[in-house]
């Protein structure tokens, strides 16, 4: 399997309202593990800006993705837009933000990924659903296991100062984040 690039045809994501809450809502008290099982607390007082991105699943080149994966609106794409916000880490510095990738996989999945796409931020997993669940992030269903659908915010101060979503191209959001911090 090829996650160096997206596959033809997809399906552009539809805007089913589903984040339309967050906007100015604070981010509770949690803390999540990141891809070497540290906690990260995400209710945060800095100076400096977070951009939240919410991802499914990166697949893994000896792994099978769930069947069909291709074919569920926004689902492939996630290896994609990782390495975009890794390849764009220094100019999400210099707009004063750090980039922090969630997913609902296992921290041994995200723990290879970051390894092998040689990603040095945090990735964070919400595999018990906490941080999902309290803010009631839009996910879908494959079989018995949980996706988050795909979604960016951006927080100062432990509040939600926009959110993106729907967002396709995946590899191609990292532009529209950037832009967003420049005028904000």
């Amino acid at each position: 399997m090829n996650f160096s690039k997206l596959p033809n045809n997809l399906t552009k994501p539809k805007d089913d309202g589903a984040c339309n809450h967050l906007l100015n809502k604070k981010i509770p008290e949690i803390s999540l593990p990141n891809q070497k099982g540290n906690l990260l607390k995400l209710n945060r007082d800095d100076t400096f800006r977070l951009i939240i991105y919410c991802y499914p699943m990166t697949g893994n080149p000896k792994k099978t993705l769930p069947e069909n994966w291709n074919n569920i609106p926004g689902a492939s794409g996630c290896t994609l837009q990782n390495c975009s916000f890794r390849d764009n880490y220094e100019k999400f510095i210099n707009l004063n933000a750090i980039p922090i990738g969630v997913s609902t996989q296992t921290v041994d999945e995200i723990n290879e990924m970051t390894n092998r796409l040689l990603i040095h931020y945090d990735v964070l997993s919400d595999a018990n659903l906490r941080f999902t669940n309290i803010l009631k992030l839009p996910t879908f269903k494959v079989y018995d296991k949980i996706f988050l659908k795909r979604l960016t915010l951006i927080v100062k101060n432990s509040v939600i100062k926009h959110c993106f979503y729907p967002i396709f191209p995946p590899d191609l959001h990292f532009q529209e984040v950037i832009k967003w911090l420049e005028r904000n």
